[in-house]
C-alpha cells in the first residue's frame, strides 16, 4: 500500500531563545574556596581597634567626661561640707578619704604621663638609630648607645649583654660597626623574647578561636589577647606603657596593619593558610583558629617593630610563617591524624 509522503513537518515556536553556550556559562563554584577559612575574629578585632572616631564623637566623649566630673565635684563638695557640718569628726574622715583618692588619681596620672614618655623615647631612638645609619655618624651611633645603656640600665637580664658592649664598643669606630654591636648584644635577647610573647598570643587565639563555639568570644578574646601582647612587647623594649598608653600604641599598630592592607591574608601566610584549609575540611573552626593565630603573629610581628628602638640591621627580622609553626606546632596534631 503506497502511502504519499507528507513532506517535512514544521513547527512555529515563535521567538526561540538561544540554548546557552558554554563560554557564557557562570564559572563552577569552587567548594573548597567557600570553605576557606579567612580569619574574621581577628580581622573584626584590628579593624575595632583602628577605627578612630569622628570629630563630634571625640568631642562628645570629652563634653560628656567633663560634665559628669564636674557634677561628681559638687556632690562630692555638698557631701563633704555637710557631713562636716553635722559631725566634724565624719567629715574630716570623708575629707581625708578624698583627699587620698585624688592623689591617687594624680599618681596615675604621671604614670601615664611617664609611659607616654618613655614610648616617645623608643621611637626617638628608632629615628635616631636610623638617621645615623644612614650618615654613617659615628659620634651619633656612640649617642644612641649611651641612650640605650641609660634605658636598661635598671634591668638585671641586661646585665651581661651591657657589660659585653661596654667591652667591645672601644674597638668599633664607625656607625656601622657600632650600630651592629648594639643590636647583637643588646636586642637579640629582647627579640627572642618578644618572639616567645607573640607565639604564646597566637597559640591562645588560635586554641580559643577552635575550642570556644560561643558567639563573638572569639573576638573578644582575640582583642583582648593582641592588647595584652602589645603591651608586653612594649615593657619587653622598655615602653612600659600604662593603660591609655597601651591603647594608644595597640591603635598605631592596628592602624598601621589596616593602611598597608596586611589585615588579609597574604603571601607571607601561604604556608598557614594551606594548613588551615586542611583543617578547614574536618572542622571550620580548626581552620579560622590557624588562620587567626597567624593574623595574631602579623600583629606581633608589626608590634616589635614599631616598639623596637634599633631598626633590623643586622639580625633577621621575625617572620610570620616561622612564627605561627613554631606557635601551633603540636597543637592540632590529633587533628591531622584522624584525616
Amino acid at each position: 500500500m503506497n502511502r504519499k509522503n507528507p513532506g517535512p513537518l514544521v513547527l512555529d515556536l515563535g521567538d526561540q531563545v538561544a540554548p546557552p553556550s558554554p563560554a557564557t556559562a557562570p564559572p563552577v563554584p569552587d567548594p573548597g574556596a567557600a570553605d576557606m577559612p579567612e580569619g574574621r575574629a581577628m580581622q573584626g578585632a584590628i579593624t575595632l581597634g583602628a577605627r578612630k572616631p569622628s570629630f563630634l564623637g571625640r568631642w562628645a566623649w570629652r563634653l560628656g567626661i567633663a560634665i559628669l566630673g564636674f557634677a561628681l565635684s559638687l556632690w562630692t563638695w555638698d557631701f563633704v561640707t555637710g557631713l562636716v557640718a553635722r559631725n566634724a569628726v565624719l567629715g574630716t574622715l570623708a575629707l581625708v578619704l578624698v583627699g587620698a583618692f585624688v592623689l591617687v588619681l594624680i599618681a596615675l596620672a604621671l604614670r601615664e604621663w611617664a609611659a607616654f614618655a618613655r614610648l616617645a623615647r623608643l621611637d626617638d631612638l628608632h629615628q635616631q638609630a636610623v638617621a645615623a645609619h644612614g650618615t654613617n655618624d659615628a659620634k651619633a651611633a656612640q649617642a644612641v648607645v649611651v641612650r640605650l645603656n641609660r634605658l636598661y640600665a635598671g634591668r638585671k637580664d641586661m646585665e651581661w649583654a651591657r657589660a659585653r658592649l661596654a667591652e667591645q664598643a672601644p674597638d668599633m669606630f664607625d656607625a656601622d660597626g657600632i650600630l651592629a654591636l648594639a643590636e647583637t648584644t643588646l636586642m637579640a635577647p629582647l627579640d627572642a623574647a618578644a618572639r616567645r610573647e607573640v607565639e604564646s598570643a597566637a597559640r591562645q587565639v588560635a586554641t580559643v578561636t577552635a575550642v570556644v563555639p560561643i558567639a563573638l568570644a572569639d573576638l573578644v578574646v582575640a582583642l583582648f589577647a593582641n592588647l595584652r601582647m602589645i603591651r608586653r612587647i612594649a615593657e619587653i623594649y622598655g615602653g612600659r606603657s600604662g593603660s591609655l598608653g597601651s591603647w594608644r600604641l595597640t591603635r598605631a599598630v592596628f592602624a598601621h596593619l589596616v593602611a598597608t592592607g596586611a589585615v588579609a591574608v597574604g603571601d607571607d601566610l601561604i604556608g598557614s593558610v594551606a594548613g588551615g584549609g586542611a583543617l578547614a575540611r574536618v572542622s571550620r573552626r580548626f581552620g579560622e583558629g590557624v588562620i587567626n593565630g597567624a593574623l595574631t603573629a602579623r600583629v606581633g610581628v608589626a608590634a616589635i617593630e614599631v616598639c623596637r628602638p634599633l631598626p633590623f640591621q643586622v639580625l633577621r627580622a621575625p617572620r610570620v610563617t616561622g612564627l605561627v609553626q613554631r606557635a601551633l606546632t603540636g597543637l592540632f596534631s590529633s587533628t591531622k591524624g584522624t584525616r
